[in-house]
Parts: structure tokens; C-alpha cells; sequence
């Protein structure tokens, strides 16, 4: 199957449905948003690695920032942190490029890795986009961490990517219905931007927009 741009949803989302899908509802359906600290310092740090030069190379080494990226048969378009163009042998040539060349996503997050694979999913997700524009098999990537100021390498298997297929089948579908899911409280409630929206206490309510127009009009 392959999607019409029209109907492509948002990269970044990815992140957002594995860590719950409610919250992904409320930013990609509800167009819902608030800020908290690790937003702020999460939108600090990529607007740092875009600000930089688009196109950084160094000997055997090609980065680019900020690359567009989309995949018409998972319906998904957003951007890359940085990518890596290592030259390989076994690589794929590059537009521009003399010689053959590997490619390998980088995702910067603040923080420190997590117990849940929401980072993991986004940038396969990445990988296979990529895979899909350059003809290319990419094996691997990495998460580089502001806290800990590391790379923590991913490896994208199989299972991982049946995982990313899997997400975005079901977020097409609750996409197509409107469909903003339940509460399900949980110990990630309290550091989530979108806790006052969220609405906890009040599992009845079927969606945020209605009960933020039912208060304006009371």
C-alpha cells in the first residue's frame, strides 16, 4: 500500500504514540499543546543541531542536518536530526559524491536513555524512510543523549521494525476516525507536558476541544 501525501502523518509522532498513544491523540488530532521544562530543553537542543551547518563534511565523513525525509508506504514526512555518509565501499553513491557511501541516522534527545523503546521507534522509523528514498539497507543508528552526552547505538531488527510498521498502521486508522483513546493513568503522567490538558481525573470526557469549549461557555 502506499499512501497519499495528503494523508502522511508526522514523523515526530512516532515518539509520541509509543509513549502513549493518548498524548499523541492530543498533539496530532486535537492539535493540542502545552510546554514543561524537558519540552523546552528538548526544543533547545534541536534547534542547536539545526542551527548548525546544513552540510558538515570531514575526510571520509559527510553530515547533514536537518534532512527532509518521507516513506509513502508507511504515510509518514519529517525531518532528521543529522544523518552520516560514512564512505564504504559496500555503500550506495551519492548524488555529488565521488565513491560509495553508508548511511547512519543520529537522533539527539535531552535526558538519558529510557526503560520504553519510544526513542528506538522513532528513529528506525527514520531508518526506513531513508531506505525507501535511497534504495538502501541501513542496519543501525544511533541516539545521542544530553545528559549523559553519549550515543547509545540501535540496532534495526526485524522486530523493531514490525513495531514501527505496526504504530503507524494504528495510527493512520485512529487518524482516519478522529479518534482521541481513553485515559489510562499511568507513573509517566506526572512528567508529561500535556497532563493538565490530558484531563486524568475525567476518563468520560471523549475529547479535550469538548471540554475546554463546555468550561469557556460556563
Amino acid at each position: 500500500m502506499s499512501w497519499h501525501e495528503e494523508d502522511w502523518l508526522q514523523l515526530s509522532g512516532v515518539q509520541h504514540f509509543a509513549f502513549c498513544r493518548r498524548q499523541w491523540a492530543l498533539i496530532h488530532i486535537e492539535n493540542q499543546w502545552a510546554e514543561n521544562f524537558r519540552t523546552v530543553d528538548g526544543h533547545l537542543m534541536h534547534e542547536h543541531v539545526h542551527d548548525q551547518e546544513s552540510r558538515e563534511s570531514r575526510r571520509d565523513r559527510l553530515t547533514v542536518r536537518g534532512l527532509a525525509v518521507h516513506s509513502a508506504e508507511l504515510g509518514v514526512s519529517g525531518q532528521c536530526d543529522a544523518v552520516e555518509f560514512v564512505r564504504d565501499p559496500n555503500g550506495i553513491p551519492l548524488r555529488g559524491r565521488e565513491g560509495l557511501w553508508t548511511v547512519y541516522p543520529v537522533e539527539y534527545k535531552r535526558g538519558r536513555p529510557k526503560a520504553h523503546k519510544a526513542d528506538e521507534l522513532q528513529l528506525c522509523a527514520q531508518a526506513m524512510c531513508l531506505e525507501e528514498m535511497l534504495c538502501c539497507t541501513i542496519p543501525e543508528g544511533a541516539l545521542y543523549y544530553g545528559e549523559s552526552r553519549r550515543r547509545t547505538v540501535v540496532q534495526f531488527s526485524p522486530e523493531l521494525r514490525g513495531q514501527v510498521r505496526d504504530s503507524l498502521a494504528e495510527m493512520h486508522e485512529l487518524y482516519q476516525r478522529q479518534h482521541t483513546p481513553k485515559v489510562k493513568p499511568a507513573k509517566t503522567c506526572n512528567a508529561c507536558s500535556l497532563k493538565e490538558l490530558c484531563l486524568p481525573k475525567l476518563p468520560g470526557r471523549k475529547k479535550v476541544a469538548d471540554y475546554l469549549s463546555a468550561a469557556m461557555e460556563g
